[in-house]
């Protein structure tokens, strides 16, 4: 029978799919590390409330929950902030400069607590992949060259507390 002539009341269980988890590693700052606990906290609460009030869909979507941040917690893997900030990895600010000559700085950071609205970019995502083979490039050609001002100049980046370069939109 389909699932569209069911009744509401006839359905033994709700299944929800589960979350996702990355395959990349689980690497977090610390203050990420406290976000996970937070939001494990959280989907402890709900799932206890949802059993209390024995609420399936509740206990179904508050389950899910638990079973992600859980799975977050036991393979998180806290990175400490990068005592360098001159190169662009895992914890370091970094300033892009777009075509129209606006400035964005954000902080790489882990999976979870990337939030690009409020200034901090997973290190999995696609603007920080393309900040960090950048970066490594324009290492290689620092080091073909020997001067570090050259190579800096060429690519349009400072050293002053964070890494800054610019980024060109591809012509379609």
């Amino acid at each position: 029978m389909s699932r569209a002539f069911v009744k509401e009341q006839d359905v033994d269980y709700l299944e929800l799919p589960e979350r996702p988890v990355s395959e990349h590693p689980n690497d977090v700052t610390e203050a990420g590390l406290a976000q996970i606990e937070d939001a494990l906290a959280k989907a402890s609460e709900a799932y206890a409330i949802a059993q209390a009030a024995a609420d399936r869909a509740a206990l179904a979507a508050a389950g899910r929950e638990l079973r992600y941040w859980t799975a977050r917690r036991a393979t998180a893997r806290i990175v400490p902030a990068p005592a360098d900030t001159s190169e662009v990895r895992f914890g370091a600010s970094v300033t892009i400069r777009r075509d129209d000559g606006r400035e964005q700085t954000f902080r790489i950071v882990g999976e979870d607590e990337g939030d690009p609205a409020k200034g901090s970019i997973s290190h999995v995502s696609p603007l920080c992949e393309i900040n960090v083979r950048k970066a490594r490039r324009r290492r290689g050609q620092r080091r073909q060259r020997g001067s570090r001002n050259q190579s800096d100049q060429l690519w349009g980046y400072r050293f002053r507390g964070h890494a800054t370069h610019q980024v060109r939109r591809r012509s379609s």
